[in-house]
């Protein structure tokens, strides 16, 4: 039997989606796709300074899964900067947050950048 998928929670999309060299054409090959969930951990451990326990309460998942997503989002990171290849941050199995603070903490960039954001009702 298949396991139930178990929503990562996100605060925000990230303002900017694709990332890259300036001259770099778009093709099949010449890509990364990084998920918004390995986004949410790279933002909440390497900017924010979470643990990986600390990140795992805010995404609502265990810590070892938290410790896989951003092993993951790591190589990707090095993939596009090492080998000149464009970053793209979309799909992942998530659901953003409310922003009005139910379960989320202090990490939350939704209530910090005080915007409207449109909310994932799936």
């Amino acid at each position: 039997m298949v396991r139930p998928v178990k929503w990562r929670k996100v605060c925000s999309l990230p303002e900017n989606s694709k990332f890259g060299p300036l001259d770099s054409p778009m093709g099949a090959r010449n890509y990364v796709n990084m998920t918004v969930d390995e986004y949410e951990t790279i933002r909440l451990i390497d900017l924010e300074g979470f643990t990986q326990e600390e990140c795992g309460k805010q995404m609502n998942i265990a810590r070892s899964t938290v410790q896989g997503i951003y092993n993951e989002a790591r190589k990707k990171l090095a993939e596009s900067l090492v080998n000149g290849k464009v970053l793209l941050i979309e799909g992942g199995e998530y659901r953003l947050c409310d922003g009005l603070g139910n379960g989320c903490g202090p990490g939350c960039n939704r209530k910090r950048r005080g915007r409207n954001f449109k909310h994932n009702e799936d």
